[in-house]
């Protein structure tokens, strides 16, 4: 008897890039919020291993020591806490304040390159969903394709694809707003 081996599976999440994504598209609706396990899930699929989930994201600081920013500073542990109970490893990056109100993230997409990389050498995965459309993780996805033969998933936004990504990528798969509204969930009441 013949088993096939089923493919495993690393997701990584660009968090600030996902995140501005969906706002874009108007998700979470009001009273909601958006669900990356069942998201993730949907993107494995049941016929293949998920065997990592990584998100991300830059953590924000209360630079000015407000009230705001501290509810901001807050807000982000309970979401980051959230993630890490539904089993995500939550990669921190760090956020520069220039002074007129802009804020950077910095190490977050090296991070994501370095980790897709190191995972394709140490033959961690057979498939990497690349869950971005950052232009500047394309060096990686290379080198994990063309050097490690790993198969790359991009998975994008529709109406706004990054087109560097779906040429680099092996496949492709575009969400809709309407696509994404099954991922929502009922926000905690706070009673």
């Amino acid at each position: 008897m013949i088993f096939s081996k089923r493919d495993r599976v690393a997701i990584y999440f660009d968090g600030n890039n996902t995140y501005n994504k969906l706002k874009g598209l108007g998700l979470p609706e009001r009273s909601q919020r958006f669900s990356f396990a069942k998201f993730a899930a949907h993107l494995v699929g049941e016929d293949r291993e998920l065997v990592s989930k990584r998100y991300y994201v830059g953590i924000v600081r209360n630079h000015d020591n407000s009230e705001k920013g501290e509810a901001f500073v807050k807000g982000q542990q309970k979401f980051l806490d959230g993630l890490r109970t539904d089993g995500f490893d939550v990669k921190p990056g760090r956020i520069m304040y220039d002074g007129k109100d802009r804020i950077r993230e910095k190490g977050v997409d090296v991070k994501l390159a370095v980790d897709l990389v190191i995972g394709a050498a140490d033959d961690m995965y057979d498939v990497a969903i690349v869950v971005s459309s950052d232009t500047d993780l394309i060096p990686a996805i290379k080198y994990v394709r063309n050097g490690k033969n790993k198969v790359v998933e991009y998975i994008g936004f529709a109406g706004m694809p990054s087109i560097g990504m779906v040429k680099e990528c092996n496949t492709q798969r575009l969400f809709s707003k309407e696509d994404l509204l099954p991922f929502q969930v009922d926000k905690p009441s706070l009673a």
